[in-house]
């Protein structure tokens, strides 16, 4: 049995190669029971946990496993995660694969995946909304599949932004990165907007989003909180990676319906769906689309697949 530690996983995964074997797996067969977190301390005041979250489709069964401590200290960690893997026909354990990292790969990946699958054919200017460890991912997995030649960093703090644009303006030829000063203007130039933050209320507006934009949002995981209005939710075409994720814990959807103005009919398709070719994607140039991802533990399977996959060739 393998063990595919952080570097191994790093060395192992690119764009797009990782984004076409997302979109082939969420196409397919595949089975992903609830995640169950278990909180580890009856106190209030500690929020300690332990989470399973077991997938497998027709080639490996993966199991990934993560702690959260959120009161560690140096030198531990708040997240520990690795993904067991066990091949499909057989059982037999193949490898232990760092699960932070190829969290890290995946999350931006199916940004990526989202997308190629929404975004304009010709998108290429780039918004992105939060500096932390998954913003370079996030930009590395959208110029892979777009023709991208400007992106804009925004974050509260300035000079996050500026450490993000100078790191990709090193390694990103033929693309023009700079720090967004004003939110707002930046969103109105934007054909892809993509926000990956903590915030608890609502950054991007729909006033300030054009016809034609492609909007995703990572950061959000409450079913109370949202990274966009309402505004933009009712005037785009609202999409979802899952549909039990959603309506359990997206708030930007989940607030609009509760205040009588959006239905869980009104997602017009899960991301099998929308891999699958059953459900209505772009219809128009000028349309507005929207994608909301949440975390799926099938992705984490064919992060740590590949990785495995590649690691195993080499």
């Amino acid at each position: 049995m393998k063990i595919i530690g952080p570097d191994e996983v790093h060395a192992a995964l690119s764009y797009p190669a990782l984004i076409d074997a997302l979109q082939e797996t969420f196409s397919g067969e595949f089975t992903m029971p609830p995640r169950n977190v278990f909180l580890l301390d009856e106190n209030s005041d500690n929020h300690d946990a332990f989470a399973v979250l077991p997938s497998w489709n027709t080639s490996l069964i993966g199991v990934k496993a993560f702690t959260y401590f959120p009161s560690n200290s140096e030198p531990y960690k708040s997240l520990y995660s690795k993904i067991m893997l066990f091949d499909r026909a057989h059982g037999e354990p193949l490898a232990l694969v760092d699960g932070t990292t190829v969290t890290f790969w995946r999350t931006a990946g199916i940004s990526g995946l989202a997308t190629r699958l929404l975004a304009r054919e010709d998108a290429e200017t780039l918004l992105l909304l939060g500096t932390g460890n998954l913003a370079t991912y996030i930009i590395r997995a959208n110029a892979s599949v777009r023709p991208l030649k400007r992106v804009l960093v925004w974050g509260r703090t300035p000079s996050n932004a500026r450490k993000i644009v100078d790191q990709m303006d090193a390694e990103l030829d033929g693309i023009e990165i700079s720090v967004a000063e004003n939110l707002q203007d930046a969103c109105g130039q934007a054909d892809i907007i993509v926000s990956a933050t903590a915030s608890h209320q609502p950054l991007v507006q729909g006033d300030w989003v054009k016809e034609g934009t492609h909007t995703d949002f990572i950061g959000n995981h409450h079913a109370d909180k949202r990274e966009c209005d309402t505004a933009l939710i009712l005037k785009s075409r609202v999409y979802a990676d899952s549909y039990a994720n959603c309506f359990k814990e997206a708030g930007e959807v989940l607030v609009p319906i509760s205040e009588g103005v959006f239905n869980k009919e009104d997602v017009v398709a899960d991301l099998s769906e929308m891999c699958a070719g059953s459900a209505p994607l772009r219809q128009s140039d000028a349309e507005i689309t929207l994608f909301k991802s949440i975390g799926m533990g099938i992705s984490d399977l064919v992060g740590a697949g590949l990785a495995y996959q590649v690691a195993s060739e080499s």
